[in-house]
């Protein structure tokens, strides 16, 4: 059940929220192989200035922080292609710079992750956590 945090220094509209969203979901799917059902996403709004990347000059330009909270067992260049999909799909709905973008992740067992009904299973490829 990854929790996909986003944090931007930018003012979203709420359809724009709902576009970047639906698009973060899929992108997770469709590079992760597992449903939609269970990704949990979070958008925050901060201020111009609330938001750093110490290579970032022109924070008007917007910045993006990531944090990603997956169950482990994804390779690299799993999570490297959707580091740079989340870059792209930031820069396509709110014009922010790829190089004001930062991305982590953060790796956990599948029974760090509870629904009311039960915890997840650790990863498995073409899975699809609630239905499993």
């Amino acid at each position: 059940m990854p929790h996909l945090q986003f944090d931007i220094n930018i003012k979203a509209n709420d359809d724009d929220k709902i576009f970047f969203s639906e698009k973060i979901k899929a992108l997770f799917s469709e590079v992760m192989g597992t449903g939609t059902e269970h990704i949990s996403i979070s958008i925050r709004e901060h201020g111009t200035f609330n938001l750093f990347i110490g290579r970032v000059k022109d924070n008007t330009e917007g910045v993006a922080l990531v944090n990603a909270d997956i169950r482990e067992g994804r390779e690299l260049i799993k999570r490297r292609k959707l580091a740079l999909g989340f870059m792209g799909i930031i820069y396509d709905v709110w014009n922010i710079p790829h190089q004001n973008i930062y991305v982590t992740f953060t790796e956990h067992k599948g029974e760090d992750f509870h629904l009311h009904e039960r915890y997840l299973s650790s990863w498995e490829d073409g899975e699809d956590p609630l239905n499993d």
